[in-house]
């Protein structure tokens, strides 16, 4: 089956294809076709730059099937990318690994295998290829969903006692929720600073969602590095302009 035949038949439905895709791509391998175009989909809005391809189910229904999971990995490394692929369920990840036994090498070392959340995975790994990130880096962004999720609480991280520091009000209706978490997680993409919100990572779309921040909450940003005036003034600017939402 070739990758349009896929697509035709409706695990790639939902997949994000952009024109000029960043140098990794996603390969979301699912049992159910809907669940695949539908992570495809959300992560796709978060990270609009991204080639997402959705690998789910059989033709029968409910399944993996090796042709379908080859063919979206071979769309997913054409044109020289690299992918990084999420699996629901075990068998998934032994169909996955079985295509990668028997595909072309070349295909095989451009692919990692995340042993990551489904959905959350997804959205995290999408947002970190966004930001222009390798392969090794979109998956450890995806495991550490995992990790975080796994948690109590969003993990911490204490900036540097030279950072620059300012606070803002969140003014949007919705507060920080998916749409400008991942803004302000790609948006940091494009700088050399570490950048935290309230303590957490503020380039971690998933971190920055699991504060809850909602209308009116005080945000206490913190930027640390060569270009910290610069990531403060962008993400402030945000902050203060509703993400577009007033």
């Amino acid at each position: 089956m070739t990758p349009d035949e896929a697509d035709g038949a409706g695990e790639a439905g939902g997949a994000s294809r952009p024109d000029d895709p960043a140098g990794v791509a996603l390969v979301l391998v699912s049992h159910s076709s809907d669940l695949a175009r539908g992570t495809a989909e959300l992560a796709g809005q978060m990270a609009p730059g991204v080639l997402i391809v959705a690998a789910g189910g059989t033709d029968h229904g409910l399944g993996t099937d090796f042709e379908r999971v080859q063919a979206a990995l071979e769309s997913a490394v054409a044109d020289d990318r690299q992918a990084v692929v999420l699996t629901d369920l075990g068998s998934a990840v032994l169909t996955t690994e079985a295509v990668l036994e028997l595909v072309d090498p070349e295909v095989a070392e451009r692919v990692r295998l995340a042993d990551a959340p489904f959905v959350e995975g997804a959205v995290a790994a999408a947002v970190t290829a966004h930001g222009g990130a390798d392969a090794a880096a979109v998956a450890a962004a995806a495991v550490h969903a995992g990790a975080l999720f796994a948690s109590d609480a969003a993990s911490s991280q204490e900036a540097d006692d030279g950072a620059l520091r300012v606070t803002r009000t969140l003014l949007n209706p919705m507060g920080l929720h998916a749409r400008p978490a991942a803004v302000v997680a790609r948006m940091l993409a494009d700088y050399d600073a570490k950048v935290t919100v309230n303590g957490v990572n503020a380039a971690s779309v998933l971190e920055l969602m699991k504060l809850g921040a909602t209308q009116g909450a005080t945000l206490t940003i913190a930027a640390d590095g060569p270009q910290a005036q610069a990531a403060l003034d962008a993400l402030t600017e945000a902050i203060d302009a509703g993400f577009g939402e007033i």
